[in-house]
């Protein structure tokens, strides 16, 4: 059995749907009524606050746990909010998981590494990382209590996701990727607006970010559920940052229309918190013995389009 937290999320909802049929599931998400309208029966379904008593009720069946729910919104300065969600839910999904002997997967986020000055790298000391937002905050603050805990799960995995789109991420709103929000815009304008670069050495719509495919995630994930690996805290992105630019001519190029782009300024709300340029570190990955090709950028958004066609054709 495999408990998947955030199940009805982006990340957990593709996640449960690639170890279906191989596992039975526990989903524990406060929108489990998701899941339920899109048809998976069979799937133990459990709210945030009833997955407390029934872990510990039921831990001698649970072969792994996967810990995907989170706030993320990038946007919320709550810190109290991100403080209940994303640090102490998890220190208590980290001490179960110690004191039942069940191994871990946590999502962490590209977001610690704020504007990069140090790096993505794994191998950057977490006290000289400084997020730009309370999420980023967030993510960090619980990889740095994972790291000073010497009571550990027999194996555990933090991922720090860099830019994730692909299907099923329609739910997110704001929070989707931008290769959603892109198709949308030209399904409804004919062209794209990209924020406008505020930094003399970046030209507009050149910010780069490491965009990685939903099915690379799944493919990782399955990977360490299968195998046998090293504990720590691993990036994952694809290790090839890509511009606003590329991203957009993809999307047109995907849907057969002709490029159509413009700029207009980053929001003064988010523009001392806008990261220039992210791209993961990847060598601790391949190091540990992961070998499969990430999808490029133009295949990967190819992939998507097409699923976002079917589902509004």
């Amino acid at each position: 059995m495999i408990v998947i937290t955030g199940a009805a999320g982006f990340i957990g909802y593709n996640v449960l749907k690639s170890l279906r049929g191989l596992y039975n599931i526990v989903a524990v998400d406060n929108n489990v009524e998701r899941l339920i309208e899109k048809g998976h029966k069979g799937i133990t379904y459990l709210s945030v606050e009833d997955s407390y008593l029934w872990l510990e009720f039921n831990a001698p069946a649970i072969e792994y746990v996967i810990h995907l729910g989170a706030r993320t919104d990038t946007m919320e300065q709550d810190e109290e909010v991100f403080n209940r969600l994303n640090f102490n839910y998890s220190k208590f999904i980290w001490n179960f998981c110690y004191e039942e002997g069940v191994p871990l997967i946590y999502a962490s986020s590209a977001a610690v590494y704020g504007d990069g000055t140090w790096a993505f790298s794994e191998k950057t000391k977490e006290m000289d990382l400084k997020p730009l937002n309370p999420y980023g905050w967030s993510k960090l603050k619980f990889d740095m209590w994972v790291l000073n805990q010497e009571e550990q799960p027999p194996f555990w995995a933090g991922l720090r996701f860099f830019n994730v789109y692909g299907q099923h991420e329609d739910h997110k709103g704001k929070m989707a990727s931008v290769v959603y929000h892109l198709y949308n815009q030209i399904k409804e304008t004919g062209g794209v607006k990209l924020f406008r670069s505020h930094k003399n050495e970046c030209e507009d719509g050149e910010q780069m970010r490491d965009f990685i495919h939903i099915k690379d995630i799944v493919n990782v994930i399955f990977n360490f559920v299968m195998t046998d690996k090293e504990s720590g805290i691993y990036n994952l992105g694809t290790g090839n940052a890509r511009s606003y630019n590329d991203l957009a001519r993809a999307v047109f190029k995907s849907l057969g229309i002709k490029k159509n782009i413009s700029y207009i300024d980053t929001p003064i709300e988010i523009r001392d918190s806008y990261q220039y340029f992210t791209e993961a570190e990847m060598d601790k990955l391949t190091k540990m013995g992961y070998r499969k090709n990430f999808t490029s950028l133009e295949e990967g958004i190819d992939l998507y389009i097409k699923h976002l066609e079917n589902e509004n054709s």
